[in-house]
């Protein structure tokens, strides 16, 4: 029995015995349908024939392609499941793609709005209480970098407008304390007072829809993208956007990557330090733009 065989009663078995959805089986076919392919041009027709060194050949021709890190990783996760099932069949004695990795996606950099969109966004006129509420969410977001989730199910216990403090909950169950700006504690406290108007005094959340219900999280992005375009912003703006641009800023201004740390509520300083290249990118294009010795020759 040929590879080509051997995959098509793998897939007959994913199929039929383990039933796997349509989705999951047509996935696993176009990999390894793939493999088949490039084994074949390698000369290898059999699957006790591939070894190591064939897998790997497979993966440097995908990534030669284009295709992505996560992508090769489904292909090889793809053929180590084909030949655990070939292995527990007795028709191959090995996996040659255990040692295989697949190489490293760059990671991609979170985008930004430059302060001055930040400035355009908000720049509405907060006349009704549901505007009034909106601009509040959003400067809370850009003030305090908090995530979707924390500013949903916010409360005013966790809030101090004079301090010019706010206490969050996030993942892990970790608390923080983060700053809160002048501008946001402005618009909290128009808010708190337009806010008695469509909720009761005792509802704890501090956001609220119009019936005076806790605001959901879909709720909120709907308004953000509202007001991105009501104030003609070219782009999708949504609420991990302006966390992004929050961060971006601070560490822009400050350099100070470990207390951006503790505002984003970050585990790991890893997870920060995507900000750094944003800040070296920015510091990049400022650099090629104005040092004379960056231009590049017929630029003058």
């Amino acid at each position: 029995m040929n590879l080509a065989d051997d995959v098509r009663r793998f897939i007959d078995h994913l199929a039929n015995e383990r039933g796997l959805s349509p989705r999951t089986v047509t996935a696993y076919q176009r990999d390894l349908d793939s493999f088949v392919t490039v084994m074949a041009e390698q000369q290898v027709e059999v699957a006790g024939a591939v070894t190591e060194h064939h897998v790997r050949a497979l993966v440097a021709r995908r990534h030669r392609q284009g295709l992505g890190g996560r992508s090769i990783q489904r292909l090889l996760s793809s053929v180590r499941t084909f030949y655990r099932y070939l292995m527990r069949e007795g028709r191959a004695s090995l996996n040659p793609a255990t040692g295989v990795r697949a190489p490293k996606s760059p990671r991609k950099l979170p985008e930004t709005l430059d302060p001055e969109a930040i400035d355009a966004l908000l720049a509405f006129k907060a006349d009704t209480p549901i505007a009034i509420r909106d601009k509040a969410i959003m400067e809370l977001f850009y003030s305090s970098g908090l995530r979707l989730s924390e500013l949903a199910g916010l409360t005013w216990d966790r809030l101090d407008l004079s301090s010019g403090l706010v206490t969050v909950t996030g993942k892990g169950n970790r608390q923080r304390m983060v700053p809160l700006g002048t501008k946001a504690a402005d618009a909290l406290t128009h808010w708190r007072k337009a806010r008695a108007a469509i909720a009761p005094f005792e509802e704890p959340h501090v956001f609220v829809s119009q019936h005076g219900k806790p605001i959901s999280v879909r709720n909120i992005q709907d308004r953000i993208r509202y007001w991105a375009r009501h104030q003609g912003l070219p782009r999708h703006v949504h609420p991990h956007l302006l966390r992004h641009s929050f961060a971006s800023h601070v560490l822009e201004s400050s350099g100070d990557l470990r207390a951006v740390q503790e505002m984003l509520g970050h585990a790991d300083i890893s997870t920060t330090q995507i900000y750094t290249h944003l800040d070296f990118q920015h510091l990049a294009e400022v650099y090629d733009k104005a040092h004379p010795r960056a231009r590049k020759k017929g630029d003058a």
